[in-house]
């Protein structure tokens, strides 16, 4: 298949409704680009959308389509905007190395309350200035330094210590982790009430 490559790049917009959602196309949003008060749609998987350099201020993203395993927000910086629809294993903030173009990745002010996340990681940044959902969302803070104390103790169902080894996986300078407990439960073979019971004697685990 042969894909339409479509460019935003060096340039300010503003104000403006870009539909992302054609799943011929490849779009790639490039260096120099500032995007203010404007409204993303996303209907691609994550294969045909790109990030490098981006500044995104004020903006909504409002996710169509669930959007799986994208890492490419670490690329650009995001201030005050605000996210709807499903992401898992998203990967946001500031995560030095991790590929050509971290310098530019950031994260604060912004707006998840209204979306569905699992296996999100927020990367070197202060988890305090985001809005994240509540339960049945649970957000792990400073998961690498507080994996010691999840081991501690075993997580509830069959499969708990899969969940746990993902906590305890994470890259350094990841702030903060969020999950969904309905989808953790079932891969568990566990209960939504387990969870939360089980959470509720960690202070630094959010819901």
């Amino acid at each position: 298949m042969l894909f339409t490559k479509v460019f935003y790049e060096d340039k300010e917009i503003e104000n403006e409704r870009l539909e992302l959602t054609d799943k011929g196309s490849l779009y790639f949003l490039g260096s120099n680009l500032t995007l203010r008060n404007c409204t993303i749609v996303l209907k691609v998987p994550a294969r045909n959308f790109f990030i490098d350099g981006v500044r995104f201020i004020d903006c909504t993203f409002d996710v169509k389509q669930e959007l799986k395993n994208f890492q490419q927000w670490v690329h650009g910086s995001l201030k005050g905007c605000r996210f709807t629809g499903r992401l898992s294993g998203n990967s946001f903030g500031h995560w030095p190395h991790y590929a050509d173009g971290w310098e530019h990745g950031a994260i604060e002010d912004c707006d998840f309350s209204e979306a569905r996340l699992n296996g999100c990681r927020f990367m070197g940044c202060d988890p305090s200035t985001l809005r994240l959902p509540g339960w049945p969302h649970f957000t792990v803070l400073d998961p690498v330094h507080r994996a010691p104390e999840l081991l501690r103790v075993p997580w509830p169902g069959r499969h708990g210590d899969v969940t746990v080894g993902v906590l305890n996986k994470q890259p350094p300078g990841t702030a903060a982790v969020t999950m969904f407990a309905p989808i953790i439960a079932k891969e568990d073979e566990s209960t939504e009430e387990e969870i939360r019971a089980h959470i509720e004697r960690f202070d630094f685990i959010r819901f």
